[in-house]
């Protein structure tokens, strides 16, 4: 049996004309029994069924399918693509030109759910952003009124309230500050200088810089045994360090009282070097870990809002991370702690 699921144009038409000729030269022969004439009655017939077939294929079909291409790719067609269906697709059957179409609106489908998410996502952030806007701002116009109202009459109230009020005017400046550096990273306007560092000499000077922050807590910030012979990676010295004091920051933040911090470095193989920096503390619930890298993303707001933040360091950790063409990714536990880790290019030997 005859395949005429993946047939091109020129083979269907062939077998078309060729259907259409038999009974034609049958019936040329019944009329007169002659074998010269039927043959060239048969051939004259077949070739011109053929053409006229194939030409109402390619005029009128085909036409049709080309309108559904240039849809598809939603371009004004270039003298290449012409050519493409001009000679090229006639040469496709109407299963490969369906395969094509198919494919297209699985492609298209994709990209409808991908701006759906992107929708919902953007929501969200608004939502979140104007919720963390809202907060400091409402306090500032509070304790403004009240003063306006007579309070900066009273000196001690007077200091407490302003006292506020810079807190909040503080955090709202670390929140622009923090969106700035998310938007700069993003659309690449802040450029990577990379040099080769010693990784654990960054760590070293982020651990005194939070020096307060820890003793706060009593908690410990330590090496991991084995792991603190220098390690030289080619970065970005400046925006690592700023992933390196997020990392250490939420690690003290959340990490419990008496407890520790400890960064570990490792070779993974002769290209990459791996950080990581643990905590013992409250840990994270696993369906969270998924979302803890998007903006404003917080996996209990109360607790969040208590020992402060923008919300935004863990994802400005995975732009910069990302930048570097390398990947972050987090381990936890709920009251087991929490691992964060990245990768960095090893030294470049000049």
């Amino acid at each position: 049996m005859i395949n005429t699921k993946n047939l091109s144009p020129q083979q269907l038409s062939l077998l078309t004309a060729l259907v259409l000729s038999i009974p034609v030269g049958l019936g040329a022969w019944l009329l007169r029994p002659n074998l010269y004439l039927v043959l060239i009655s048969f051939v004259v017939f077949l070739a011109g069924s053929y053409w006229l077939i194939l030409y109402t294929l390619q005029k009128f079909i085909y036409r049709k399918i080309k309108l559904i291409y240039k849809f598809i790719y939603q371009t004004k067609a270039t003298k290449r693509e012409e050519t493409y269906y001009k000679y090229i697709l006639p040469q496709k059957s109407i299963d490969e030109v369906k395969d094509d179409v198919e494919k297209w609106a699985v492609q298209r489908q994709g990209e409808i759910e991908l701006l759906k998410a992107n929708e919902a996502y953007r929501k969200e952030f608004l939502q979140n952003l104007a919720h963390e806007l809202k907060t400091p701002i409402f306090a500032i116009q509070s304790y403004n009124d009240t003063l306006l109202d007579g309070a900066w009459e009273e000196t001690a109230l007077l200091k407490k309230f302003l006292e506020k009020t810079s807190r909040n005017v503080e955090r709202m400046v670390n929140l622009v500050n923090d969106l700035d550096e998310i938007s700069k990273l993003e659309s690449g306007a802040q450029p990577l200088y990379r040099e080769n560092f010693v990784v654990q000499d960054v760590i070293k000077e982020v651990y005194e810089s939070q020096f307060i922050l820890a003793q706060a807590s009593n908690i410990k910030c330590v090496f991991k045994k084995g792991t603190e012979l220098p390690v030289t990676v080619f970065a970005d010295k400046e925006k690592i360090r700023q992933v390196v004091i997020n990392l250490i920051t939420n690690a003290l933040k959340y990490g419990k009282p008496n407890g520790s911090v400890v960064a570990s470095v490792y070779h993974t193989d002769g290209e990459r070097v791996l950080i990581e920096i643990s905590d013992d503390g409250i840990g994270i619930p696993e369906e969270h870990l998924p979302r803890i890298f998007e903006r404003f993303y917080r996996t209990d707001l109360a607790r969040s809002r208590k020992v402060g933040g923008s919300g935004l360091g863990l994802a400005i950790c995975k732009h910069i991370v990302e930048a570097h063409n390398e990947t972050i990714h987090v381990r936890s536990k709920p009251d087991v702690g929490t691992t964060v880790g990245f990768t960095l290019e090893r030294k470049k030997d000049n």
